[in-house]
């Protein structure tokens, strides 16, 4: 059994339900536990109003965890974990205990019907594009980041 190479993957972290800053933590302390996988760095924490969707702020952070697994393999590691932390799906984008997104793995494209990564929208959300600039400011351009200054963003508290 021969073994894959790590790849960097960045992951959206977001949640407006119960103890969000708490779940978020416990989210990256489940991705560290993985075989393989290593958390190279996490963002501040930051509250953001709801995108497209209603209900209470959103805590949001990006992850960069370097991992031997596939991209679709991540994915469903990312959905268990969200169900472990009793994530619904009522309706889209209902309010959430966890949402986790595979935002870049690596120089990657991938397109499938379960699957885009590019993340497709993660440049027209501001609590991506902030916490990922603070971690990978290489991977997010100030036009990114000019694009979507109308949208409230505001730090909670560091990650440490």
């Amino acid at each position: 059994m021969s073994t894959r190479p790590p790849v960097t993957a960045y992951i959206g972290l977001g949640a407006n339900l119960g103890q969000a800053a708490q779940t978020l933590r416990w989210a990256v302390a489940q991705m560290a536990q993985w075989p393989g996988v290593q958390v190279q760095a996490v963002s501040d924490l930051y509250r953001t109003a709801p995108f497209e969707a209603q209900g209470p702020d959103f805590v949001n952070a990006v992850a960069a965890l370097h991992t031997p697994q596939t991209a679709p393999d991540l994915l469903q590691n990312l959905l268990a974990l969200e169900l472990q932390a009793g994530r619904e799906r009522p309706y889209r984008n209902a309010p959430r205990t966890l949402d986790l997104d595979l935002l870049l793995y690596g120089h990657a494209s991938i397109s499938s019907p379960h699957l885009t990564v590019p993340h497709p929208r993660m440049h027209e959300r501001a609590f991506v594009l902030v916490p990922l600039a603070q971690i990978a400011p290489a991977l997010v351009t100030p036009d990114a980041l000019r694009d979507v200054k109308n949208q409230a963003v505001s730090k909670l508290e560091s990650w440490g």
